[in-house]
């Protein structure tokens, strides 16, 4: 329907400027989310990063742990994690009483922020606003590291995700700030990836081709 003025009362388009920032990560949010999903050797990669991930957990303290459900083609990090609490129960057993628990988050609808709440396998499960699996019913959990999934990634720890904001929203009201594992494929990485004022780094980054962040 067209106002008073002659001009159409519906609002244009968003489109970003070529070669803006936007534009650019736009470009390489497309093209990876298409590769990740149509990836032949899905099986053999997530196998290598699962290996990563066990391996680079060895040495961690931590307890609670913070991850995700994943979609669009994104590395599942759960059956490593329950490695890892599995691993915690036999430590229990031999009286070192360090039982380990997961976490998935749920988007807070007031402040766009996540919560983490328990997780296990079997346990009930519940659709969010945005049509993601989440625990249903279950504890709310305050974790000391999280993994976080990466569209792409860039030097310095930087992630490229899908434009929401929900993670570096998160890290920024968190105190004492949990320690953040991004997890993504090796072909996510993006030389010319460049933070925004907004961008929270991640403290390391791992691929299905081992640590890529920090360098050593």
């Amino acid at each position: 329907m067209d106002n008073k003025d002659g001009q159409s009362s519906r609002k244009a388009p968003v489109t970003h400027p070529e070669g803006s920032a936007a534009a650019l990560k736009a470009g390489w949010r497309k093209s990876l989310i298409e590769k990740r999903q149509a990836l032949a050797d899905r099986a053999w990669r997530n196998d290598l990063l699962q290996r990563v991930m066990r391996v680079w957990l060895i040495h961690r303290p931590d307890a609670v742990i913070g991850a995700y459900w994943p979609i669009k083609g994104e590395f599942d990090p759960l059956p490593a994690l329950f490695r890892w609490q599995e691993a915690g129960l036999e430590e229990d057993v031999q009286g070192q009483q360090r039982h380990r628990r997961i976490g998935l988050p749920v988007v807070n609808k007031v402040d766009k922020t996540l919560t983490f709440y328990t997780w296990y396998p079997g346990c009930p499960m519940e659709e969010d606003a945005y049509g993601i699996p989440k625990p249903k019913d279950t504890e709310i959990i305050e974790p000391t590291l999280i993994f976080v999934p990466c569209v792409g990634y860039g030097p310095g720890g930087f992630r490229l995700g899908y434009g929401g904001g929900f993670y570096d929203r998160t890290l920024a009201s968190l105190s004492p700030k949990p320690f953040t594992v991004g997890l993504g494929y090796d072909f996510g990485y993006l030389p010319d990836l460049a933070p925004e004022p907004h961008d929270v780094p991640l403290d390391a980054i791992l691929s299905d081709t081992g640590v890529m962040w920090p360098m050593k």
